[in-house]
């Protein structure tokens, strides 16, 4: 049961949404202006027989006055506010925000999920999400389109798409697949145990971050993920239609209410519609009572039925928000022979959130789950594909399982079963901040590093994944200089809070690893707060972070079991297997190199320090293959960027910065630096691609 406004505030509200004064409702309940005043700033309250027609006055019941849990006249017009232009004449074409991320299910999944459990309320449970993939047609189509208000956004749309702009294609690609297959995708993102879309509708807080601000992080907890703002842009950017609705059940009142705060917020580019210039946003809403917001569209208190109608109706009463995409997009979805296009997306949702968040999704004796998520698809309405509970072990058991081994405390100092997780600190040392450069000094903190043999069900092995704060995964990465002969495994990485410790070298180690994290946060590295926050020093203390890391490895991996003949990683067995001849139907052979796993940081210089992984098709020549980096840019043809060194690693030799490898090996690996003076920009503002250049047929070069 909510807990009803104080009545103060909601007979002010109440006057407002009548456009009545003080002195008029003084007037009509023939009481003094003073008295109402005493009532609206709490010095004072009705009586009861007054209180009967003041209901009356308001035009509702008593229980309403009195209960004060929903406003008195509770039907008020919904409709779509379009911001005005600036008056400078400056225009936006696009949410730079959204075009930071690729229209990527998987990215959306684990930028939403993360900022699901950063915003976790019990403590003692975990937080739920669930996805929901629906495809509306039909009479279902008609009616949504009808609860969304969809024929006011017609000339908006058109304005939108006849900019020319980038943006305005996407919305033209999104209109004429909606009207040329008469359906809709719709996603919906629900989660529960969540802080929910709490505070005033202009003001700081979690509602104002989401729904009116762009780049606002507003996260308070020391573990939380991220902390640019621009984890929730992936609603938008995977919206061919640029609109995403909201129902939000929030853990504080905030009016006196809790349930079905509702809103919508559609992102357009600058347009101009019948002589009146749009800058970009519109919300839909109920118009705000307020003098200096008039005309805006605010957050509605909605009925059931109306949530109903928005596909936003949610389970029970826990706080949290539901987010629903409109013309939820995939750029980069195949699906094959075997699949439905919607089984492929709601496979690639499942797969993202093991992958993501196969650490949070883990338990322990004593130690509950931080999230528990699932996938379920829907068309009118109707279950298509069934919900489908993630379960982190299927895709990574020997990685859940050094997790859970550390949680109930069943490490051992020594491998001596394929089974058995190894557990060891590696220490970082924290610089001090610049502030305190001359006054205070570095402090340790000891990361925890699990090691586990790899499992046959494993995706990859032998790598390292690296976590901080609520278990989130920062980066996987293969350690250097790990022999030819090592057991494949698996190795986790726990530094700051994700090691479970509230102890102050935690948090500061927390505090240093969020700094060294680019937008993306997925590395350690190289960033602007990392520069202007920590004393100098701060690349070389995460440098020999990640040394010490990969020769504590080398010392554990080196004393591992041997596995028993026949027995062991099923990945390992396939590298030494001798290829015999095929039987039943052949695969496809491939016919050149590719690029099987690419790692790598940017150093104090800005060089890229690159660890390249190569599958090899089989054939009876040796290869000479020319490795070429270049700046993956989303537009224009890719920089080559020269090597400073290239060094061997496994299987292959390098000569003049051609690599050399015997005919029949399957597997090479080898080490690259780029030459900083030949980036035509910063590292850290492009990404890096290796593309693989090879000779003709014949003996490699001596």
């Amino acid at each position: 049961m909510q807990d009803g406004e104080d009545f103060g505030p909601w007979l002010a509200r109440q006057l407002k949404r009548q456009n009545l004064k003080q002195v008029d409702l003084a007037n009509r309940l023939g009481v003094t202006r003073a008295a109402v005043s005493a009532w609206i700033a709490g010095r004072a309250q009705p009586r009861p027989e007054m209180m009967k027609k003041l209901a009356l006055e308001l035009g509702t019941d008593i229980a309403t006055v009195l209960d004060r849990t929903t406003d008195a006249d509770t039907v008020r017009p919904i409709a779509w506010y379009h911001r005005p232009a600036h008056a400078d004449g400056g225009r936006e074409f696009g949410n730079a925000a959204a075009f930071a991320f690729d229209a990527d299910l998987a990215v959306l999944a684990r930028e939403v999920t993360q900022n699901s459990l950063d915003e976790r309320l019990d403590a003692t449970q975990p937080v739920r999400v669930r996805f929901t993939l629906q495809e509306l047609n039909g009479e279902h189509l008609r009616s949504f389109l009808d609860a969304i208000r969809w024929p006011e956004l017609q000339s908006h749309y058109r304005a939108a798409i006849a900019s020319g702009q980038k943006a305005g294609k996407a919305l033209a690609a999104g209109l004429r697949d909606l009207d040329e297959t008469g359906t809709l995708l719709l996603l919906r993102v629900d989660d529960y145990n969540a802080s929910g879309l709490t505070g005033p509708e202009y003001g700081d807080g979690r509602y104002a971050a989401v729904v009116r601000r762009q780049l606002d992080s507003h996260k308070n907890s020391s573990k939380a993920g991220g902390s640019y703002g621009l984890g929730k842009a992936t609603l938008w950017a995977a919206s061919r239609l640029g609109m995403v609705l909201m129902n939000s059940t929030l853990s504080t009142p905030h009016e006196g209410r809790t349930e079905r705060r509702v809103v919508g917020r559609l992102d357009l580019p600058w347009r101009e519609v019948d002589g009146h210039a749009c800058a970009g946003p519109a919300w839909l809403g109920e118009p705000d009572p307020e003098v200096e917001y008039e005309g805006v569209s605010r957050s509605w208190w909605a009925d059931e039925e109306t949530v109903s109608a928005l596909k936003l109706t949610r389970d029970g009463t826990a706080p949290g928000t539901s987010f629903l995409v409109l013309g939820a997009h995939d750029a980069g979805i195949e699906a094959d022979a075997h699949q439905t296009p919607h089984q492929a997306l709601h496979d690639k949702l499942v797969d993202a959130l093991a992958d993501n968040f196969w650490a949070a999704m883990t338990s322990g004796r004593d130690i509950p789950a931080l999230l528990e998520a699932s996938v379920v698809t829907l068309i009118n309405d109707t279950v298509l594909i069934p919900e489908q509970r993630v379960d982190p072990r299927t895709r990574h058991p020997a990685l859940t399982r050094a997790l859970r081994a550390h949680m109930n405390r069943e490490t051992v100092p020594q491998l001596t079963g394929l089974d058995e997780v190894i557990s060891t600190r590696v220490p970082l040392t924290v610089p001090p901040l610049r502030t305190q450069a001359r006054s205070g000094g570095a402090a340790i903190h000891e990361a925890v590093l699990l090691v586990t043999p790899a499992d046959g069900a494993d995706q990859q092995h032998s790598r390292i994944v690296c976590m901080r704060g609520s278990r989130m995964t920062i980066t996987t990465r293969r350690p250097q200089d790990i022999g030819m002969g090592a057991e494949p495994f698996q190795a986790v990485l726990l530094a700051g809070l994700a090691t479970g410790e509230e102890s102050e070298e935690a948090a500061r180690a927390e505090a240093f690893l969020r700094a060294a994290e680019p937008p993306e946060h997925d590395r350690w590295g190289k960033t602007e707060e990392l520069a202007s926050t920590y004393a100098r020093g701060s690349l070389t203390r995460l440098k020999d972070f990640r040394v010490a890391t990969d020769a504590r490895l080398r010392e554990l991996i080196g004393h591992g079991p041997a596995a028993p003949k026949n027995e062991g990683p099923e990945l390992l067995r396939g590298l030494l297997r001798l290829d015999a001849p095929a039987t039943g139907r052949a695969r496809r052979a491939e016919s050149h190199p590719t690029v099987a796993a690419l790692e790598g940081e940017v150093d104090e210089s800005g060089a890229w320090n690159l660890r390249i992984r190569l599958r090899l098709p089989q054939r009876d020549d040796p290869w000479s293959i020319t490795p070429v980096a270049k700046f993956d840019v989303r537009s224009g043809s890719r920089p080559v960027l020269a090597w400073a060194a290239l060094t061997a690693s496994e299987n292959c030799r390098i000569v003049d910065d051609v690599v050399l490898i015997d005919a029949g090996v399957r597997h090479a690996a080898f080490t690259g630096t780029t030459a900083p003076d030949s980036h035509p920009v910063s590292s850290m503002l492009a990404g890096i691609m290796i593309d693989l250049q090879t000779t003709s047929r014949g003996a490699a070069p001596a």
